[in-house]
């Protein structure tokens, strides 16, 4: 049931930790990364919500969410396969949307497929379970490049991409292919309980437009009464999804430039520093699955906002001693303080903030959440390119580990701002918002837009 999610974090480990170097040596700037990047976060606002609401009103012979599984799995996996064969800028970043789209339609039914089929004793496991592939098919991906380089790959394409990294895509594209489809094959789903009711809010909805209708109105009136707790959040959010940004934008860059000493990104020094940096990812998601398990652990005993704040701290420290390494080996250990923050960073929010929520509309108010992590990306995006070149200058190699920097003030700032504003709320002090007693049939609440890490459900 959950060794789709292996596939699903080739996907985004291969595009997190290559796609960067990929469009250095296609030729684009770094001020020019951020909005070549633009199709991550737009396309997980645009995209989530919709398929949740569709694959909540969909059942047929293939089930409810497993025919979305099949169509994102098989548009992801020939995104992945012609990705590292493109010629110019403009392809890869073309093929960079399809891909995120093609992800997106694959990941949001699953974090709804677990909910589904198992009962709440089972869900724990099931969620454990489905955060080791996850934590697994990401180290993989990571390490992928450097396997093929260990193997004595060597060369690259025409337009300057290196095999190990070509390699590397393709066969994650038939891993992610081959991953989902072992989960659609090997498991059933259980029909609506009352299929006579869910035909006839199929039919109420008006078809996909009505669906949408529904989502916005659903949308219009969360944000009308927006919690205090979610309040106290978004500036939390804001800045550590800034933090987030400027690492997968700029982290493996800064380390050919700044640790390898490259100064072409067409050199062989570029390549073995974007093959290692990407490899670091790895160590990351390691740390982060390991450390899920001790959190709850040690929230019990300091308090959900101040776990938040420590390990957020960790991950700042991690982001900034970027600038004062030389040897590589050392970005292990930053990588390891990044992952903390990212483990709790996929829970803690989301903990401190179900307190506040009434369970009728949990979903609804985690999609809405999803905004103080998406919006400020598509702003970063737009706006970083200029920030750089008015701070930084046109084509200099040295603003790449300057942005990994400003990541870790990012997530420093964040850190300052749980402990000054955040206060936790327990499930007895939820307070009822309007309407809650006229329960939409809504969309498929999302706790994260990108990347998905299965954690937070």
């Amino acid at each position: 049931m959950s060794f789709g999610f292996l596939g699903i974090q080739f996907g985004w480990g291969l595009q997190l930790g290559n796609m960067s170097g990929i469009y250095e040596k296609l030729g684009a700037k770094p001020d020019e990364l951020p909005l070549l990047w633009l199709a991550a976060p737009l396309t997980g606002l645009i995209i989530q919500p919709i398929i949740g609401a569709m694959s909540d009103r969909t059942w047929n012979r293939f089930g409810r969410r497993r025919p979305y599984f099949l169509v994102g799995a098989v548009l992801s996996s020939l995104a992945l396969f012609i990705m590292p064969t493109s010629g110019t800028l403009w392809m890869a970043a073309g093929l960079l949307w399809v891909l995120d789209a093609s992800i997106n339609i694959t990941m949001e039914p699953f974090r709804a497929f677990v909910a589904d089929k198992l009962n709440d004793e089972q869900r724990t496991t099931g969620f454990v379970t489905q955060s080791f592939f996850i934590g697994l098919g990401a180290s993989l991906a990571g390490w992928l490049p450097l396997v093929f380089r260990n193997f004595g790959v060597a060369g690259e394409t025409e337009s300057g991409i290196p095999l190990t990294i070509k390699y590397a895509f393709q066969l994650g594209a038939v891993a992610f292919l081959l991953a989902v489809l072992y989960t659609v094959f090997t498991t059933k789903e259980y029909p609506p309980e009352n299929m006579e009711e869910f035909v006839a809010k199929k039919k109420a909805s008006g078809g996909f437009v009505g669906v949408i209708r529904e989502v916005v109105a659903e949308i219009f009136e969360a944000l009308r009464d927006l919690p205090k707790t979610m309040l106290q959040l978004a500036p939390v959010q804001i800045c550590t999804w800034l933090g987030l940004f400027c690492m997968w934008l700029f982290y493996v860059p800064a380390v050919a430039r700044h640790v390898f000493g490259a100064v072409d990104a067409k050199s062989e020094a570029y390549t073995r520093g974007q093959e290692f940096g990407g490899s670091t990812f790895a160590y990351m998601n390691i740390v982060c699955f390991a450390i899920a398990f001790l959190i709850p652990v040690i929230a019990r005993n300091i308090g959900r906002k101040a776990t938040h704040a420590l390990c957020l701290t960790c991950g700042a420290i991690g982001l900034l001693s970027v600038y004062f390494i030389s040897n590589p080996n050392f970005l292990i250990g930053s990588m390891c303080l990044i992952g903390i923050a990212w483990a709790s960073i996929l829970s803690m929010p989301y903990a401190i903030l179900s307190g506040s929520l009434p369970a009728a509309r949990m979903g609804v108010y985690m999609g809405v959440f999803n905004f103080f992590i998406v919006i400020p990306e598509i702003v970063q995006a737009l706006t970083f390119g200029p920030i750089i070149r008015t701070l930084f200058g046109t084509d200099n190699p040295n603003s790449s580990v300057y942005m990994v920097l400003a990541g870790g003030f990012f997530m420093l700032l964040a850190a300052i701002l749980t402990l000054i504003l955040v206060k936790d709320v327990s499930s007895s002090e939820t307070i009822p918002i309007p309407a809650d007693e006229d329960e939409k049939f809504t969309v498929q609440g999302s706790a994260q837009p990108v990347p998905s890490s299965g954690l937070v459900k």
